[in-house]
């Protein structure tokens, strides 16, 4: 079974992760996987390294980029040209440019050969609120719709959350082109958590009775590490007096960090903040963490937010998207804040409700052991890497049966 996959760049992130795995584990007897790829920009790490360390060997398209170009139309005619070469069963696409130009030249592709590969397109979250202006937003989402109309066999989202949002709120593609896939992750690579505690925290000379609290992920407008300063702002303002004071990680680069840390100079919060760039050894950091943050404005299902749970870490954050899906169902309601299953919620952009809610789980010592212990215990369930390669298998299977049977 000859698979081509697409995704726009390999930038830091859980779609490069995602890609990778499944690169890797679908070339062997059974599957022959080739990854076609963009090139990271400067301001975004770049995760090409993992896909190697892999064995995994992209195909790379450089014109391929995150924004509008015209420089997208060589980048269509290349992929149609890859996939001529290719001919392909599967044409999987992951994220919104790649999604584009794979399934246009996918599309291309079934019109001009004897072969009709299924196509294939995975949301890892969505651009349809919060990343643009109304314009653009409009433009996108009738292209997503065109898309889903004529070039779409299957969609895959990761969470139920986010298909209710992408097919029922935005109207794009019908509920029966829609798959639930939730993401996958390397579970062995997080065991004995508590043997590496010490490893950051050790680096950076914080007190074992020091609550630490970290932000994990691309430094850039949609993940909203300006709420998180306003929160650490709230504190330093509060000037709290406890028993176990807080300090604050920011791990992650992208666009926006020489501003942030900016800012953070500006609020008089720089003692209280540290911004430690982007880090591989994520193994060593989730573990030296009491409490995980996230303030986006805007996610699919976040891969920090998983990462954590698998180290037993409780989260607070905004709950948009598929993070619902993660901390489960509310249980009660604290003013601006809710107490979930496995995990505390805030609205978007409530700073107020954040450091209140901050406060609540950094104060209470059982509440945090729980969520921690609840939160590893659904991601063990749900979320390894083995049970996402053998739903992607199931489901390329059960599509190739089908035209097969057509036949």
């Amino acid at each position: 079974m000859k698979i081509v996959r697409i995704i726009a760049r390999l930038n830091v992130g859980g779609p490069a992760k995602h890609v990778a795995w499944l690169s890797s584990a679908l070339n062997d007897d059974e599957f022959k996987t080739t990854l076609i790829t963009g090139t990271v920009p400067d301001s975004e790490g770049d995760m090409g390294y993992f896909a190697e360390q892999l064995g995994v060997k992209p195909f790379i398209i450089p014109e391929m980029s995150r924004e509008l170009s015209y420089r997208d139309a060589i980048s269509l005619w290349k992929t149609f040209r890859k996939l001529q070469i290719e001919e392909p069963d599967i044409i999987h696409t992951h994220t919104a440019k790649a999604g584009t130009i794979g399934r246009i030249a996918g599309f291309l592709y079934r019109l001009t050969s004897s072969k009709k590969p299924k196509l294939i397109h995975t949301f890892h979250g969505h651009v349809f609120h919060s990343y643009y202006g109304k314009h653009k937003t409009t433009l996108f989402l009738l292209i997503e719709r065109l898309l889903a109309k004529f070039a779409t066999d299957t969609i895959i989202v990761i969470s139920e959350q986010q298909r209710r949002e992408i097919n029922e709120e935005f109207r794009i593609g019908s509920r029966d082109q829609f798959k639930v896939i939730p993401l996958g992750i390397d579970l062995s690579v997080f065991e004995n958590a508590e043997s590496r505690r010490e490893n950051l925290r050790g680096e950076l000379q914080i007190a074992d009775d020091v609550i630490l609290v970290g932000i994990v992920g691309r430094i850039t407008e949609i993940k909203n590490h300006a709420l998180f300063l306003r929160v650490v702002k709230l504190y330093e303002q509060r000037k709290i007096e406890s028993d176990s004071p807080l300090r604050f990680v920011v791990i992650g680069d992208g666009n926006l960090r020489e501003e942030l840390e900016r800012t953070a100079k500006t609020l008089g919060i720089s003692h209280l903040v540290n911004f430690l760039g982007e880090r591989a050894d994520l193994e060593n950091i989730y573990p030296s963490l009491d409490i995980l943050a996230l303030t986006s404005n805007n996610e699919g299902t976040p891969l920090s937010i998983i990462e954590a749970m698998a180290n037993s870490r409780p989260v607070i954050s905004t709950a948009v998207g598929g993070v619902v899906d993660l901390i489960g169902v509310e249980n009660s309601r604290r003013g601006d804040f809710a107490i979930h299953e496995r995990g505390i919620g805030v609205d978007a952009e409530n700073a107020k409700g954040f450091f209140e809610g901050l406060m609540f789980l950094a104060g209470d010592p059982d509440l945090r052991r729980n969520l921690g212990q609840k939160g590893r215990a659904f991601i063990v369930n749900s979320y390894s890497k083995e049970r996402l390669i053998s739903d992607i298998k199931a489901l390329y299977t059960k599509l190739l049966n089908e035209n097969s049977a057509r036949v």
